[in-house]
């Protein structure tokens, strides 16, 4: 069966919502899906998070991830295993044009009755905090292994008949069999994945008020206040949870918005840099470069070669630097 091979920055981008939640549109009757992307350009999303599993098999090239703080460099033949409670986004690709295997699950699919085998199968995903290895390299012999079992989930789901799916949960099975036993035991997970669901939920307010508000000016105050908390203890909360500070959490957000309008209108960068929120278009000009590693038009142009005369037409009446 021949792979069908899609942008990864075009699917993954509209997917990721106000919260930085990842919603991704799995079958109801069947929450596993099986993509093969590549990569091109430059990175166009921002940090995000999901509620369902993720096992990534880089195929080629390399990409440099950012996760929670901390900074992860991924090689040809390297897996990610990435739970639903860290942030994170790829910042830059590199080598040959990156594409990897993607596989996303939610862990429902394997309940039974037994909740320590569904805590073994799943606990590589649960115990997951800011210093946990995330990637399992090619040399363990591993990677190749699960990439393989993923091809073949994804040729049982084209079949899409009883039998076909019944075997591609078996081969999930056994794929997070390989990855829990690459990982020691970690007996503390439930409770790491629990305490950060709860702490996600808490801050739940204050994403959807930003998604609204984002260009306005927006306090520490008025952030505390939403989420029901002192100063104080808010701006340690929302350390802890994100790893980022609010300001710097916020400023994010607005660059990512500032990134989507770049590629999506013919808006001048001064105009974008008001409507996400930047009343000084020096500062919004040198917080970009910093966060994104270019400059606004320096990413503008970049995409457009990227993708090449199609977009031309589209945004030729904007005022475009």
């Amino acid at each position: 069966m021949a792979w069908k091979w899609q942008d990864g920055n075009a699917i993954v981008g509209p997917q990721i919502n106000a919260e930085g939640l990842h919603v991704y549109p799995f079958d109801p009757l069947l929450p596993l899906d099986v993509l093969f992307f590549r990569y091109r350009g430059y990175p166009q999303y921002r940090g995000n998070r999901h509620d369902h599993f993720e096992v990534l098999y880089l195929k080629t090239g390399e990409i440099l991830l950012e996760v929670q703080s901390r900074r992860i460099l991924m090689r040809a033949g390297d897996l990610l295993v990435m739970g639903s409670t860290l942030m994170h986004r790829i910042l830059e690709y590199r080598g040959a044009r990156p594409s990897a295997i993607v596989m996303s699950f939610l862990p429902e699919l394997i309940r039974n009755d037994s909740p320590t085998e569904e805590a073994d199968y799943l606990m590589p995903f649960l115990a997951q905090d800011e210093s946990f290895p995330l990637v399992i390299p090619a040399s363990t012999g591993v990677p190749a292994r699960v990439m393989r079992l993923m091809v073949q989930i994804h040729t049982e789901l084209a079949a899409r008949d009883r039998l076909s799916v019944l075997t591609a949960k078996t081969c999930l099975k056994a794929l997070l069999l390989l990855i829990a036993k690459h990982y020691p035991a970690h007996p503390g997970g439930r409770q790491i994945f629990a305490w950060k669901q709860r702490s996600l939920a808490r801050l739940r307010p204050l994403f959807e008020y930003l998604d609204g508000h984002y260009a306005e000016p927006v306090t520490l105050e008025e952030a505390a206040r939403i989420v029901h908390m002192s100063k104080p203890g808010f701006v340690r909360f929302f350390k802890r949870v994100t790893a980022h500070s609010f300001i710097a959490y916020l400023n994010q957000f607005r660059v990512a918005k500032a990134q989507e309008l770049l590629v999506s209108s013919g808006k001048s960068i001064a105009e974008i840099g008001q409507e996400v929120g930047f009343c000084d278009q020096s500062y919004f000009g040198a917080l970009f470069r910093r966060m994104v590693h270019l400059s606004p038009r320096e990413y503008r142009l970049r995409l457009d070669a990227a993708a090449g005369p199609s977009r031309a037409p589209a945004l030729a009446a904007g005022k475009r630097y």
